[in-house]
């Protein structure tokens, strides 16, 4: 009795087996159409719900068994669906042809129009009750109330002080006479003023003009001490010689500079 269930057991393991192996059949495939390969083509097996996708090459590859069926579907291609049979199994390869898809729009009605495509000729052509329709849409004021006022537009008015566009340090001549704005000390004052601006920008301005390079690689001063730097070199007179246009000199002084500089900010 034990040997017969054992010969059972033995006979429905190794049909189990088969089976099972008949379900894990893996095979290649190559998605085509009437002009070249297919790329990014979705295939899915209906039975086994498991899917992928074609390569930039068209191929891939799914597990099948008999009976099975894959469907194909692209964006750009009528869906196909196809059945796996014996044969496809044992080639373990399946070429798979797909059909474009081809969109057909809409019947259109084309009108002609008396437009030549320029925008000066085409204006006058069009006539002036239809120009009067089009304004009249676009400007309807019919529902602005304008007996109201808007009291922030007076307050704003009210609260703006008049402009006075007079440079200061102009200076007016009339017939055989000149006269100078009674402003004690404003000439001095704007002249201060354009000197220190001058003085602000001439960091940026030098640092445009000579480089990067030339402060931070060649005469290797720290980025943080660039500032500390040029007052360093100042006394020396390097922003009159950039004023004058004396670059040269102005580079003669800091590279000079820069070997004490270097000295200084060593020994702190």
């Amino acid at each position: 009795m034990i040997r017969k269930i054992l010969l059972f057991y033995i006979f429905f393991a190794s049909i189990f087996n088969s089976i099972s192996q008949e379900k894990n059949k893996i095979i290649t495939g190559k998605v085509l159409d009437s002009i070249s390969i297919v790329k990014n083509a979705n295939i899915i097996n209906l039975n086994t719900k498991q899917g992928t996708f074609s390569s930039d090459s068209g191929l891939f590859r799914i597990f099948v068994s008999e009976g099975d069926t894959l469907i194909l579907s692209s964006v750009q291609h009528l869906s196909k669906k196809i059945l796996i049979t014996k044969n496809v199994i044992a080639r373990k390869n399946i070429k798979i042809i797909l059909t474009s898809n081809i969109y057909t729009l809409d019947e259109f009605e084309l009108k002609r129009h008396d437009l030549s495509g320029r925008l000066g000729i085409d204006t006058k052509a069009v006539p002036t009750n239809k120009k009067d329709s089009l304004l009249k849409n676009v400007m309807d004021f019919t529902n602005v109330n304008f007996s109201k006022k808007d009291l922030t537009i007076d307050e704003n008015i009210r609260a703006k002080p008049p402009l006075n566009n007079t440079d200061p340090t102009a200076r007016f001549a009339g017939v055989g006479s000149g006269a100078v704005i009674p402003f004690k000390g404003s000439e001095r004052l704007w002249a201060l003023r354009k000197k220190l601006a001058q003085k602000k920008a001439f960091p940026y301005k030098i640092l445009s003009e000579l480089g990067e390079k030339f402060f931070f690689d060649s005469l290797k001063i720290p980025i943080d001490k660039y500032f500390h730097f040029l007052e360093y070199c100042n006394p020396l007179g390097i922003e009159e010689l950039h004023k004058e246009g004396k670059l040269l000199e102005v580079i003669k002084v800091l590279r000079r500079e820069s070997i004490s500089y270097h000295k200084i900010i060593k020994n702190d």
